[in-house]
């Protein structure tokens, strides 16, 4: 398959794997109880997602670009907007542009008019804040302000016995209440490795949560490296898996009525996605998906498809060995972008606000390694023609376009920041 590269005139920073901090770890205890009443039901039925028309798009012959040196983006303003967040995660605003922002070791935030609240918004359960794990993703329900449901991603469990889950609960604008369990990964893993946990939400109120296929060698599971899993559709590990708002699984998730596999599971194959935005435009799913030493990967998500991990891979060990001889194969999807080295990305969004016109259409990929936002123009096909960076100076763990049409990024550090860009005129 032919690959072509894009060239800037900045080199890349070298290679290195995402090692955030580790962080106590703070085992959860047994559930609070989930007999709660259900969310307020919604006047407007909720718009449908074209299932055959995402599949066809990632079945057209485009081969992946591959990253090289890259021009920084000039006039980009950066505005600090919070300091001394723990390793912040995600954020969310609230429908009076107050800001919810989770930290990893366990904690809820809320910036109330632009100033960051010191005491944190109770009603957070314990979590295993070990390695990657933690208090991770954070997304308000389409229909909030009239249920007040918060959804929310984290790590659970042990150290030798853990796994992703996903939790909704009540915010009355002070604490959160009636915490309640939706989906956890149907099998326990080891260590603090590969959690995924991006949530986005398609316009038919189902909700797409990434999942990690459970760490590096020498992590097993079954007498077989973890990351195998991503290929057995009997396990959650290294999937997208689909969710009805209240936890239950959508009828036309494409394994529904497949022997064997897990009906809640919508894409398989992927390594370790922590970059996850659906664009209401083209009705497209991206995501950003780490690699190992390199390979990381920018892809266009549709229902069904199996994404190559480990099979098909640009990655090598981290020891430098090969994975596989294969980059491509029939019958899997290839990449959009590939970056070696390692970007390490994480948080995703595609601008379609109506404040900078220039960005129109753009995605955003924050880096962890990089320390920086690649954005990233494509065409009407889905091919990326154009890509630049914008540097930020630490680690960046999240991208969202807020309701006023800035960008606001999360920076991964003991003392994490909040930043607004925004595009000189």
């Amino acid at each position: 398959m032919a690959l072509v590269s894009l060239i800037g005139c900045a080199a890349s920073p070298p290679v290195q794997p995402e090692m955030p901090e580790a962080s106590p770890a703070a085992i959860a205890p047994a559930d609070p109880p989930s007999d709660i009443p259900p969310a307020a039901s919604n006047a407007e039925a909720p718009a449908a997602f074209d299932v055959a028309s995402a599949a066809s798009e990632v079945d057209a012959a485009i081969p992946p670009v591959l990253s090289g040196a890259i021009a920084q983006q000039p006039g980009i303003q950066q505005t600090i907007l919070a300091e001394n967040l723990e390793h912040p995660w995600g954020i969310a605003w609230l429908p009076n542009g107050d800001m919810l922002v989770t930290e990893r070791p366990g904690r809820l935030r809320i910036i109330r008019n632009g100033r960051l609240d010191p005491t944190p918004i109770p009603g957070v359960p314990p979590v295993l804040a070990v390695g990657q794990g933690g208090l991770l993703d954070i997304a308000l329900h389409p229909q909030f302000a009239e249920n007040r449901w918060v959804y929310f991603t984290y790590a659970h469990g042990a150290v030798d016995a853990n796994q992703t889950r996903v939790a909704r609960a009540q915010f009355d604008g002070t604490r959160l209440t009636n915490w309640t369990v939706l989906f956890e990964v149907n099998r326990a893993k080891t260590q603090g490795q590969h959690f995924g946990s991006r949530l986005a939400w398609l316009p038919d109120n189902t909700l797409l949560v990434s999942i990690g296929d459970g760490g590096n060698p020498p992590v097993q599971l079954d007498g077989d490296l973890i990351r195998n899993q991503a290929q057995n559709l009997n396990v959650h590990l290294g999937k997208i898996v689909r969710l009805n708002d209240d936890g239950s699984i959508p009828v036309d998730n494409p394994f529904v009525n497949t022997p064997n596999a897990e009906p809640s599971i919508w894409s398989y194959g992927h390594r370790n996605i922590q970059g996850l935005a659906f664009d209401p435009e083209t009705q497209r799913v991206w995501s950003t998906e780490h690699g190992s030493r390199g390979g990381d990967e920018l892809n266009l998500i549709a229902p069904g498809k199996n994404y190559g991990w480990p099979v098909v891979t640009f990655s090598r060990e981290y020891s430098g060995g090969v994975i596989s001889s294969e980059q491509s194969r029939p019958g899997m999807v290839d990449p959009r972008l590939v970056w070696t080295p390692a970007t390490a990305p994480s948080g995703l969004a595609i601008y379609r606000g109506d404040r900078f016109p220039e960005w129109q259409g753009k995605l955003f990929a924050g880096g962890l390694v990089s320390q920086d936002v690649r954005q990233i123009e494509v065409d009407e096909a889905g091919r990326v023609v154009n890509e630049s960076s914008i540097p930020i100076g630490q680690r960046v763990r999240d991208v969202r376009q807020g309701p006023d049409g800035y960008l606001y990024v999360l920076t991964d550090a003991p003392n994490g920041r909040l930043i607004r860009l925004g595009a000189s005129r």
